[in-house]
């Protein structure tokens, strides 16, 4: 495994995931959880069917780095745009915005024009995503502390 890990540097990186939306499918969620527990983030898991403003507010309360949301309903293009709209009003824009999910390869170009920084589709390998969230939060903790 080939995982940059930043386990010990002095402060943890904090990501919040949620299930956005109806969708009640949640094990993909899990198993990213659990995977970026290990690798020595600190995640909160929201659970299912939470709104855009229940995501929101709980990343302020928890002062993360990362919003994790996870589609399977087809939401994507109204729910990530409301994401994004709240984070702007609430002073979060430096935020790491990720996704995941069956969202079609159109939608997603789309979607990270608008401010989300990737989306993750069914296959995507565990390390993929934690590499992917070393390279572009470790910098932004640096600066914090």
């Amino acid at each position: 495994m080939n995982i940059k890990n930043r386990r010990y540097s002095k402060k943890r990186i904090r990501i919040l995931l949620a299930k956005a939306g109806l969708d009640g499918h949640d094990r993909g969620i899990k198993i990213i959880a659990m995977a970026l527990r290990d690798a020595g983030y600190e995640v909160i898991y929201l659970g299912l069917r939470q709104t855009a403003e229940e995501i929101i507010n709980a990343a302020l309360e928890e002062d993360v780095d990362v919003i994790g949301i996870s589609l399977l309903s087809g939401a994507h293009n109204v729910i990530f745009p409301t994401i994004l709209k709240l984070m702007k009003e609430k002073g979060l824009k430096d935020k790491l915005l990720i996704g995941g999910g069956i969202i079609p390869k159109e939608d997603i170009a789309r979607l990270k024009k608008k401010g989300v920084a990737e989306v993750f589709t069914p296959g995507t390998r565990t390390e993929e995503i934690v590499n992917f969230i070393n390279e572009k939060t470790y910098n932004r903790t640096i600066k914090r502390q």
